[in-house]
């Protein structure tokens, strides 16, 4: 299906393409939110992103690598935001509102990644939430896949260590 999709998008069907990217929604959401703390720069990394499908989907040489080329791309918008907002500078110390989320599983995986480095969550996030394999993993983030693996067996590592510490100090 996913396959008929892409296809009719790249031909020109405007509603094959919302309905492709409405299928990746919950994915790049996860994505982007494991990059990004607050919800309107994750959905301002969704929407450039799939501005970008749209303008560059002829340029997608395989049509099976059709989510990791999308995954790469949100991940450099995220960066972009990223690099935007450290250049920023506040005036203002603005009062935080609530977010409240509705997903508790994104939240659980919020919490779990929280502590980790960037670099491990985002590799642990692309393989267990969106089950990517390593050399998925690797073409997506520009890696060696024996980078990736080791990014995920240290990710996994500082997760458990994590975890033991706040059960033993009764946090958990």
């Amino acid at each position: 299906m996913l396959e008929i999709l892409i296809r009719k998008a790249k031909k020109g069907d405007a509603d094959a393409f919302c309905e492709l990217m409405e299928l990746q929604m919950q994915s790049m959401y996860k994505v982007a939110r494991a990059y990004l703390n607050n919800n309107e720069d994750v959905a301002d990394a969704v929407q450039d992103t799939i501005l970008t499908c749209f303008e560059k989907l002829q340029t997608l040489e395989h049509n099976r690598y059709f989510k990791t080329w999308m995954t790469r791309i949100l991940i450099n918008k995220c960066k972009d935001i990223l690099q935007a907002r450290s250049r920023m500078m506040y005036t203002d110390n603005l009062p935080e509102t609530p977010v409240y989320e509705e997903d508790f599983e994104a939240l659980e995986w919020d919490n779990v990644l929280a502590p980790v480095d960037e670099k491990y969550r985002t590799v642990l996030l692309l393989y267990y939430m969106e089950g990517f394999n390593t050399r998925e993993i690797s073409e997506i983030l520009n890696l060696k896949e024996s980078t990736v693996k080791s990014r995920l067996q240290r990710g996994r590592r500082k997760v458990s260590q994590e975890y033991f510490y706040k059960v033993k100090e009764g946090q958990a």
